[in-house]
């Protein structure tokens, strides 16, 4: 556990040190400190406007340092050749693997945790009734999208056992993307009856191979209370579960084709 943890720090060490993630996260505290000014550009509900802008800032910037962050994790290793270093010592390829992981798990939770900070507060400026609940309620969304990136984050570890950094980064989008925007659209193939087998079946594969990225998506009930989500704990925890699962799988796959790759 003591070699994971170490290389877990000095990953996090690495992430707060390059200048391109901290840009990143500047401008989306910025875009968050000046979202109260955005509500007067919609006849819109001024609370819905806010809302729904500071979660996709969160949402979108934590993906974007979410995958630059761990594409040429790996790779970058290999070609300084710091990795002999790292494992010509009592450290096994998994554990590298995996404190390569919680690192990067680690950076983004603090990134996240700083947005997620600064629009607690903005909003909780912004309402003049100062409702603490709502602050409170807010935050669930940067929760899940927690969970989310770890999930993302993953997908990018185990492709850059066994590909280019840059095939990894269109890889890892790709896959981001078709979880977030098509899932549903497979899910609804896969439920109907009227759905050709063939079709359906396709969707079923699809829904299995790939995550589902769109569960994570919790902006709607936040924002529209009228679309509140049943059983609410039990979704969350479900989700969650269903996301450190995923995790464990991608991480497993990463772990065999990284044994067996020569570096």
């Amino acid at each position: 556990m003591r070699p994971i943890l170490a290389i877990a720090s000095t990953t996090v060490g690495e992430a707060i040190r390059r200048k391109v993630l901290l840009i990143i996260l500047l401008i989306g505290v910025l875009f968050i400190v000046v979202a109260p000014g955005l509500g007067i550009l919609s006849a819109r509900s001024e609370t819905t406007v806010l809302k729904s802008f500071m979660l996709g800032v969160i949402q979108g910037v934590s993906a974007i340092i979410a995958v630059i962050l761990t594409v040429y994790m790996i790779p970058n290793e290999i070609e300084r050749r710091t990795i002999y270093t790292i494992l010509s010592k009592p450290v096994q390829r998994w554990q590298f693997l995996v404190g390569k992981y919680l690192g990067a798990v680690l950076s983004l939770l603090l990134m996240m945790a700083m947005m997620s900070a600064v629009m607690a507060l903005m909003f909780f400026l912004q309402q003049q009734s100062k409702n603490v609940g709502e602050v409170a309620e807010l935050m669930k969304g940067p929760m899940m999208y927690f969970v989310q990136m770890c999930l993302l984050a993953a997908v990018a570890i185990c492709f850059s056992t066994f590909v280019a950094p840059l095939v990894n980064f269109f890889l890892t989008v790709g896959v981001f993307l078709v979880g977030v925007f098509f899932n549903p659209l497979f899910q609804s193939l896969q439920d109907n009856q009227n759905t050709a087998p063939f079709v359906k079946g396709v969707a079923k594969v699809v829904n299995t191979v790939l995550p589902n990225f769109a569960n994570y998506n919790v902006q709607n009930p936040l924002i529209n209370p009228t679309s509140a989500i049943q059983n609410e704990g039990r979704y969350y925890l479900g989700i969650t579960v269903y996301g450190v699962v995923y995790i464990g799988i991608l991480l497993i796959i990463g772990i065999l084709i990284f044994d067996r790759r020569e570096v």
